[in-house]
């Protein structure tokens, strides 16, 4: 997949170009649905599949109070999109000036001239331009004057709901890691690198602990899940903490996962963590030996939810 970062670096003229154009924060299953739709119409026009993004999330540049929490970093992001096979995502810096262009003229000078667009696939809410004022007509409507197609697919639904980045949001806020992966596709999964902790799982639990720092914005509700690690094309079952150790005190809140059969040293390595399923909430012991003995708990609870779950893992 060729990556254009900026549509000033937008310098080739593509045959046939079937685009769709969103944020495409979690690259979710409706993400999916309408990528593989440019596809297949690209490949039946012997054309080629464009996918248009924007850095950053404009809810970031429009309504920065709001403290909107993205789902997958540019890079994961970009990886997910080439796994779909899109020939070409081209990143658009997402600014106030951008925000405010007119709907015809991002039709006119984006779109067209500077795009040279066939065909565009979107869904059925897709609003664009200066107050979102840009719809699916107009864009129909442009579409007879200047040459291009426009179709509209509906959202992909799952479990009764439209699936989206905001209900993907939701679930995660709740813990159900679970339903949040058959929303994706794939099993949730966060990236992070291993890094010396406080020594307590070994010296003190008797139960060896990695501890994870990570880039990512938001994370599953704090508390216990059986989650798979992969590092150095190896993958292992496990447990995972996410909280504050609130039996130690802690303020801030830590990144820990317990790998089964597993002796090695990883401090330093780059970890992708896969949570499978939700085993319980944070919770405060009144002792180490207390704690100790529901963690030993939880290693056998998860142990039965990843003989039974086997989601697609990246």
């Amino acid at each position: 997949m060729e990556i254009i970062k900026g549509l000033e670096a937008l310098k080739n003229r593509y045959p046939n170009i079937v685009l769709t154009i969103g944020n495409f924060d979690g690259v979710h299953l409706g993400h999916q649905k309408i990528l593989h739709s440019v596809i297949r119409r690209a490949q039946e026009i012997q054309g080629t599949s464009m996918a248009v993004t924007f850095e950053p999330h404009p809810m970031k540049v429009l309504a920065p109070e709001k403290i909107l929490k993205i789902l997958t970093p540019f890079e994961e992001k970009t990886k997910l999109i080439e796994e779909t096979g899109i020939n070409v995502l081209l990143c658009i810096t997402f600014t106030k000036e951008f925000a405010n262009m007119l709907p015809d003229d991002f039709i006119k000078d984006v779109l067209v001239t500077k795009i040279h667009v066939k065909e565009i696939i979107i869904g059925t809410h897709y609003a664009f331009g200066k107050n979102k004022k840009g719809t699916i007509d107009l864009l129909r409507r442009r579409g007879r004057k200047y040459g291009f197609g426009v179709k509209a697919i509906r959202n992909a639904r799952l479990h009764r709901g439209i699936v989206s980045s905001s209900r993907i949001r939701s679930l995660l806020s709740r813990g159900t890691v679970h339903e949040v992966s058959t929303l994706l596709g794939r099993a949730y999964s966060i990236m992070g690198r291993v890094i010396k902790g406080k020594g307590r799982g070994a010296s003190i639990l008797n139960i060896p602990t990695a501890n994870i720092t990570t880039p990512v914005e938001i994370a599953p509700k704090e508390g216990v899940y059986a989650v798979r690690a992969g590092f150095d094309s190896h993958v292992f079952d496990g447990v995972a903490n996410i909280g504050k150790n609130p039996t130690f005190g802690n303020a801030e809140v830590s990144y820990e996962v317990h790998l089964f059969n597993f002796s090695g040293n990883l401090l330093g390595e780059e970890i992708r963590i896969f949570f499978i399923g939700m085993l319980r909430g944070e919770q405060r012991f009144p002792d180490v030996q207390t704690l100790e003995k529901q963690i030993r708990k939880d290693i056998e609870d998860a142990k039965e939810i990843l003989n039974k779950n086997h989601p697609k893992l990246i």
